[in-house]
């Protein structure tokens, strides 16, 4: 492993890989959706749809052509914290790929018919979710917990003010890029003067950036709600969660156990008493994404609509249990073993490598966080545990898809349950 300084003050990080002749570089910028100006929310994916269309002296057209000519495998997307722009590609086509990184980011066309087509795929996208009630469910519980704030938005926007985003909006955006930080990860066969190599075609050779800071990201309200919409299906989607800390906070390493624990694999506990024991889930899991700010941590559950009363209040008996009951010995022991184990997967290949430095660095966090994060895993006890849900964990909400009769069962049940007095 490398550590340097591009010109300009993007750090670049390097992890020699041997094995196939194979190169995965990530160029990870702060600011994803959460930074989308007032009333241009789906700007920042907009912009990452539209920075593969064509950049530095190459068309839309002629760079499709000269990545996907090579077999290679080139990515733009925006997240809640950042814009990722991901390569895979032969080592030997490192040298006429890897200079397009820059130049994207640095010298995008940002074409007028480019754009249309971009934001008429998303609105597309968009539409679509909205037939889909787990999407809507998903989507009806980020208001929830975040309001209009930052977090508030799925990433592809909000379709009345994704219409109105055009060209000169894209311009002011695309100059911004890089100026709340950005890094840089290549994992595998690395060429030889990659510093200059990755510099090409970027005016006067420089583009000016720095590293992330560690900083504060967008918070969640902190108080639990009850929404529901209506649906003509057969089935009701349920949805508990709450806000709870970033990525690299004191707790956060134990809610990650606690997702191991409550959702990984078919010894999951909600997978165990939902699914095995009760028959009431078609699908059932935990969401705990890695934030910037105020990361939520959710249950999620698919239920036939006749059974929704049993289904709901089991859902809320095991939030409940999370604040009562703590983690035995055997049961965090079996969390561990998970949490090493998705460690390990992650890291398979060397585009998984880069991707997860990438993120880490991007969140303003040292490069060995991870190998930290498991030694560190190890030394927590079931108390710690247990002392980060009623810290973290106390007021979820609740968000429900489904036809009438199963959301009045839902409501009935969250109305008298211990969990929301």
């Amino acid at each position: 492993m490398e550590q340097r300084l591009l010109s300009g003050g993007c750090p670049l990080w390097l992890i020699h890989r041997p094995g196939p002749e194979i190169l995965s570089a990530k160029l990870w910028l702060r600011g994803g959706s959460s930074a989308d100006p007032a009333g241009q929310r789906g700007a920042a994916q907009l912009l990452a749809g539209v920075l593969s269309r064509g950049c530095g002296p190459l068309s839309g057209d002629a760079l499709a052509d000269l990545v996907e000519g090579r077999g290679a495998g080139l990515r733009c997307e925006a997240s809640e914290d950042g814009t990722l722009l991901s390569l895979k590609c032969a080592s030997e086509d490192a040298r006429l790929l890897l200079p397009l990184l820059l130049q994207m980011v640095s010298s995008p066309w940002l074409v007028e018919d480019q754009i249309s087509l971009e934001r008429q795929l998303n609105l597309q996208t968009l539409q679509r979710q909205k037939e889909d009630p787990f999407q809507v469910a998903h989507d009806q519980l980020r208001h929830q917990l975040y309001g209009d704030g930052a977090y508030g938005h799925d990433p592809l926007g909000v379709e009345a003010e994704l219409e109105q985003i055009g060209q000169d909006q894209l311009h002011q955006l695309a100059r911004r890029l890089g100026q709340q930080g950005a890094v840089m990860v290549l994992a595998g066969r690395i060429p030889e003067g990659v510093d200059t190599l990755l510099l090409e075609g970027v005016e006067q050779h420089r583009w000016p950036t720095t590293e992330p800071p560690r900083q504060a990201g967008p918070a969640g309200l902190k108080h639990a709600s009850l929404k529901s919409s209506r649906d003509d299906t057969e089935q009701l989607v349920m949805m508990l969660g709450t806000t709870t800390s970033p990525l690299g906070s004191e707790q956060a390493l134990a809610l990650r156990l606690l997702h191991c624990h409550l959702g990984i694999g078919m010894s999951s506990r909600l997978f165990i008493a939902l699914r095995e024991e009760h028959g009431l889930a078609y699908d059932v899991g935990v969401h705990y994404p890695a934030r910037l700010g105020d990361a939520p941590f959710v249950f999620h559950l698919s239920s036939s609509s006749d059974r929704a009363r049993e289904a709901c209040q089991e859902l809320l008996n095991e939030w409940l249990r999370l604040l009562e009951t703590p983690l035995s010995d055997e049961q965090l022991s079996l969390a561990l073993a998970k949490f090493r184990g998705q460690e390990a997967l992650g890291r398979q290949t060397g585009s998984q490598i880069a991707d997860r430095h990438a993120l880490v660095l991007g969140h303003g966090l040292p490069f060995d966080f991870a190998d930290r994060s498991l030694r560190e895993a190890a030394a927590l006890t079931p108390a710690d545990l247990h002392k980060a849900a009623q810290a973290l964990l106390l007021k979820p909400s609740l968000s429900l898809c489904g036809p009438a009769s199963a959301i009045a069962a839902a409501e009935a049940v969250w109305s008298s349950h211990p969990l929301n007095r």
